[in-house]
């Protein structure tokens, strides 16, 4: 029977659909922060201002604001209502697919400023995408397959890179830039037929809401359902637990740099290893979880993240070794797709199904507080430190989120959140 119970979370419908909505939100991020600055480097734009564009990618963080709109109204579609959260997923990809392939036909040098706008829409409209598909999934998927269905959707999403970040930057040196543009934006037509296909989830009566409570019905919720103080511990491990991890990988190429490592090293050894480890270590969490539930696997991967860390501390003190390159980059990503599975599952499992758009967006918003106050910081903490201390340093901060899991995720109860 577990066997059975097993095969049946892992071979469904539900999978699948989170392959095409990971795939179709990581399409516009990457096209963002990968297609569109070569694009303009190589049509003679400055760095000054492909450095401003980076701003466009602020709705990713402020996205929470909008997100209760979403928990409330859905949109008519030639006079059809497809449902809440199908009709947003429709909607902003029949959008990205039109601004992203209408952005290869201007000219940099002569479009900048609509090219900003356009670069600020499709940031705001793929926010919102992933606002209406992490409801989406916390919707359709039961608890049992919250780390497995996460770890598939966020994994689908870092395949997507393949396109902007590879693909279309040969077809555009083969053929053009709008070609290149166009057949981006054609992959949203796979996830445009998947929202039109699966089915609407459910939507609870507490949707319902009215006026301000709309905005402010998610929050109550959440610290009526938990408590205040259990609230607060919730959100300081959802800011701590990635902590560590996340400061180790902030400055990593320049690491790898500093050591010695040529360009080609870095890109063929330190990058192959870090995204295939990291797939591998998401949908081997994923999978793990169905058998020993979220808290456990957030002990364990936890753990096996702090270890990871210190791999970098040892290449630190040994210097350029390409065989140790690789094995300590593999190990960390590894530690980083299997705490990345669990983290994201206890997210979605603490979410309430019923504002699961709000909450969810809250939720990610932040935890990427950490991880940017981090980039800031972390090169002065590493000319104080040094690398091998500065690595002891990122071990130490992983530890207070592994504390906090006595509280809010005890090994023995994975039914308390």
């Amino acid at each position: 029977m577990q066997d059975n119970s097993l095969v049946g979370s892992v071979m469904n419908t539900r999978m699948l659909t989170c392959i095409f909505t990971g795939f179709a939100s990581g399409l516009p991020y990457y096209a963002l922060i990968q297609l569109i600055p070569a694009w303009l480097r190589t049509e003679g734009v400055g760095l000054a201002e492909i450095g401003l564009l980076s701003l466009t990618q602020l709705p990713y963080t402020l996205k929470f604001i909008w997100a209760p709109l979403l928990d409330t109204f859905s949109l008519k579609i030639l006079r059809l209502d497809i449902g809440l959260r199908r009709s947003w997923m429709f909607v902003t990809q029949v959008v990205l697919l039109m601004a992203i392939s209408f952005l290869g036909f201007l000219n940099p040098t002569h479009h900048l400023f609509e090219i900003t706008i356009l670069c600020i829409s499709v940031a705001i409209f793929s926010a919102t995408f992933d606002i209406s598909i992490d409801a989406f999934r916390r919707q359709i998927l039961p608890d049992l397959e919250l780390g497995l269905g996460n770890s598939i959707h966020v994994n689908a999403y870092r395949i997507s890179s393949l396109i902007p970040g590879s693909l279309s930057l040969m077809l555009a040196d083969l053929f053009s830039w709008n070609f290149a543009f166009v057949v981006t934006s054609a992959f949203f037509i796979a996830g445009i037929i998947m929202t039109l296909f699966v089915k609407e989830p459910q939507i609870s009566p507490q949707l319902k809401q009215t006026g301000h409570s709309r905005f402010t019905a998610p929050f109550l919720e959440f610290f009526s359902r938990n408590g205040m103080k259990n609230s607060f511990f919730i959100l300081l491990f959802m800011l701590t637990y990635k902590l560590g991890d996340s400061m180790a990988t902030s400055l990593a190429t320049p690491f790898y740099i500093d050591l010695g490592f040529s360009l080609t090293d870095i890109g063929l050894v330190a990058k192959n290893a870090a995204l295939w480890t990291s797939i591998i270590g998401g949908i081997v969490g994923g999978i793990i979880m169905i058998r020993i539930g979220i808290n456990k696997a957030l002990w364990i991967f936890g753990l096996i993240q702090i270890i990871s860390i210190l791999g970098f501390a040892i290449l630190a003190r040994v210097g350029e070794n390409l065989w140790l390159l690789g094995a300590v980059v593999g190990f960390e990503y590894l530690g980083v797709g299997l705490g990345t599975a669990a983290f994201i599952a206890y997210i979605a499992k603490t979410t309430s199904k019923a504002f699961a758009a709000t909450q969810f967006a809250l939720f990610t918003a932040l935890t990427a507080v950490p991880r940017t106050t981090i980039s800031a910081s972390s090169g002065y903490i590493v000319e104080l430190m040094g690398w091998e201390h500065f690595f002891y340093l990122c071990t130490a901060l992983a530890v207070p989120g592994m504390i906090l899991l006595l509280k809010i995720a005890p090994w023995d109860n994975d039914s308390k959140i």
